[in-house]
């Protein structure tokens, strides 16, 4: 039992850690004013990449729901196995991506790095329906990263009732980041390179 509540400590030490260390990490590699000199234009795929990549987390959790709701745990483990290492996936291909090239600005339709008075005109309220989209995508995906390794330690510790009380909350809030994801980048498609 002593080893047991050790061992439960150093987790939930790695979880915390883990989970200051992604946004801070993320953060100084995208504000970073130098970025890194990756070569080639492959680069510029990446967001797509992201958007798949996100596409697929929408359906692997909710392939995982449906499984855990007909009963079947194990294909319900593999589900969200799969859309754990899915965000694994996009972190390191975000992380690579945005500490390499600037970010592009939504309504920047002559793509010179600011949008203007005349290029606010034109995309009108879209860019506020963006920007409010971004930003809840952003903000969520910050605050899911513990609550989601929270969970996954809880259903692989056998602690199931702790698990499905924090899926109640942590599942919705990881598919809307996924979902969003998504609609973000088909928003801001249109001001790519």
């Amino acid at each position: 039992m002593v080893k047991e509540q050790a061992d439960n400590k150093v987790y939930l030490r790695i979880i915390y850690l883990i989970s200051i260390l992604i946004p801070l990490v993320v953060a100084f590699l995208i504000f970073f004013p130098a970025k890194l000199a990756i070569a080639g234009d492959w680069i510029k795929i990446l967001p797509g990449v992201h958007a798949v990549i996100n596409s697929l987390t929408v359906l692997t959790l909710i392939s995982a729901l449906v499984s855990i709701k007909n009963g079947n745990v194990k294909l319900h483990r593999s589900f969200m196995f799969a859309s754990l290492i899915l965000g694994v996936f996009f972190l390191i291909s975000y992380v690579l991506y945005h500490s390499s090239v600037e970010s592009v600005k939504f309504g920047d339709i002559n793509h010179d790095g600011t949008v203007s008075d005349a290029e606010l005109l034109k995309v009108g309220t879209s860019r506020v329906i963006y920007l409010v989209i971004l930003a809840s995508h952003i903000l969520l995906s910050i605050l899911v990263v513990p609550f989601v390794l929270f969970a996954f330690y809880y259903a692989l510790s056998d602690q199931i009732e702790r698990h499905k009380k924090m899926v109640k909350y942590t599942y919705p809030v990881w598919l809307y980041v996924s979902i969003t994801g998504v609609v973000v980048y088909f928003m801001i498609k249109p001001y790519y390179f």
